[in-house]
């Protein structure tokens, strides 16, 4: 396997050591099948120890670009046929810095059929979803992804100008329906720094700052928690179901790696409205 450093996972809100190859030129230009898969295992061994996790199987899928259009802004749909049995989601991406992008635990208001978000790929690489089921049993889907350069990706603007609004929130309701899950998408402003990009102006790699955790919840009940890495892309946006049961509201707290707390409420009308 190529030369191999040592990096950060999350697991449940809590960082471990993983060992993961790093960025390489074989990478790039395509790993064999068993390449990837020696990989997946060392990753899947250090976030699930020896838990067996069933591959192929309907508890979870992933829509992803066979070619991303923009590495560093690459479109992932999780979803979750068996969305009552499901209690947590994690998203890894083999090949980038830290592969372990986002763990998503679902709350009682939620409905986890499906979600989607944008991330960072830095080589072509599998990508994974491991579905952890409320029986305690894993599942995971698979998918190959073909880009490059995501996590050093400039921002195309100044750091400053990228760091202007931070923590600004937004939420865009679906249509509601007595008895019906709603779609909703957040939005929040945050550069994501992967401290992989280099300033233009300085020449210098700006510090990663990127948001760490995400508490989503509507009334009194949880809808969500997840917690990131610098895989998720600038501004965040994710896009959820949640269960309508009164007038909420939805309230959001996000946290990012350098002490940056925001929360926001969102007024929600209920179905019968």
């Amino acid at each position: 396997m190529a030369s191999s450093r040592r990096t950060t996972a999350l697991v449940a809100g809590l960082t471990l050591p993983i060992l993961v190859a790093a960025g390489s030129a074989h990478a790039a230009a395509g790993d064999s099948g068993d390449q990837r898969a020696e990989r997946w295992g060392e990753i899947k061994q250090q976030i699930f120890g020896d838990a067996k996790i069933q591959s192929g199987g309907k508890a979870v899928k992933i829509d992803a670009p066979k070619r991303a259009d923009d590495a560093s802004l690459v479109p992932i749909t999780l979803t979750v046929p068996d969305k009552d049995n499901v209690a947590e989601l994690s998203l890894i991406i083999d090949d980038n810095p830290t592969p372990y992008a986002a763990h998503f635990v679902f709350g009682p208001a939620a409905d986890p059929n499906e979600l989607k978000l944008r991330v960072r790929v830095n080589n072509y690489t599998d990508v994974h979803a491991v579905a952890k089921m409320k029986d305690g049993t894993f599942q995971e889907a698979t998918e190959y992804v073909k880009a490059s350069g995501g996590c050093s990706a400039p921002m195309g603007m100044s750091d400053e100008e990228a760091m202007q609004g931070m923590g600004d929130m937004r939420m865009k309701f679906g249509e509601m329906q007595p008895g019906k899950p709603v779609q909703a998408t957040l939005m929040i402003r945050h550069p994501n720094f992967s401290g992989m990009q280099m300033n233009q102006v300085t020449r210098e790699y700006t510090p990663a700052r990127y948001i760490q955790k995400i508490i989503v919840s509507y009334g009194d009940k949880s809808v969500f928690t997840m917690d990131g890495d610098i895989s998720i892309s600038a501004n965040p946006v994710i896009n959820f179901g949640y269960l309508p049961d009164g007038a909420g509201p939805m309230k959001v707290t996000a946290t990012d790696n350098q002490g940056g707390h925001w929360e926001k409420s969102f007024p929600v009308r209920s179905a019968s409205n």
